[in-house]
């Protein structure tokens, strides 16, 4: 059997390379620009679909601050800015020592309403190195947050002290936290939207409920 391949001749090896070249071109102009770049200068790129699988760089930020179809509003918050104004003193009961029994263990799930353009606070109590995980989660729409802290104080007037533990825009977060002191520890909600937004909040973890707040 002869296995030899066939010879072929100068000019058939340059009209292949020619041809390769030129299939390269087309690829390039039709499929990898409008694909890849968004270069469509034929316009056979969206007429072959390959347009539909350009993404700019525009629109992966503009996906990057949506949550669920929803806009994050901007955001730019400072180390500085969380919790209490610096001037405010540390109450002396924030430095109490942590009692030998916490709060028994329970689980509690709460709906929210956070009328439109208004925000409101929701808190439970907590003494010292208790022990909270939670998550939280919007019907619609974006809310600022921030959970916090404020100290039981045996003063008649509050100091108003208090520190921040997460802050932020979001429609759904979870998390956990330790009381470093004893107080009302919780939640401001901020909706900044001209609709009311719900928020489902589940809360496990050593506290009390606190009654008469906003919620149903």
């Amino acid at each position: 059997m002869n296995n030899s391949q066939p010879n072929l001749s100068a000019k058939q090896i340059k009209n292949a390379t020619l041809l390769a070249l030129i299939s390269a071109v087309v690829i390039g102009v039709v499929a990898v620009l409008p694909a890849q770049y968004g270069k469509d200068y034929t316009g056979l790129g969206k007429l072959l679909g390959f347009s539909r699988l350009y993404v700019s760089h525009q629109d992966t930020e503009a996906k990057a601050t949506q949550t669920n179809g929803v806009e994050l509003p901007p955001s730019n918050f400072l180390l500085a800015e969380l919790g209490s104004d610096a001037k405010t003193p540390k109450p002396k009961e924030a430095d109490l020592p942590a009692p030998t029994q916490q709060f028994e263990s329970r689980m509690d799930s709460v709906k929210i309403t956070v009328p439109a353009g208004k925000g409101l606070e929701y808190k439970i109590l907590v003494l010292k190195h208790g022990q909270v995980k939670y998550d939280w989660k919007t019907n619609k729409g974006i809310l600022f947050f921030d959970l916090h802290g404020d100290v039981k104080e045996n003063a008649a007037k509050n100091s108003g002290y208090y520190e921040s533990y997460t802050v932020g825009n979001s429609n759904n977060l979870a998390g956990s936290f330790i009381a470093p002191y004893e107080g009302k520890h919780g939640w401001y909600f901020k909706n900044r939207t001209n609709e009311e937004i719900i928020v489902n909040l589940h809360v496990k973890g050593e506290y009390q409920m606190i009654e008469d707040q906003h919620s149903h």
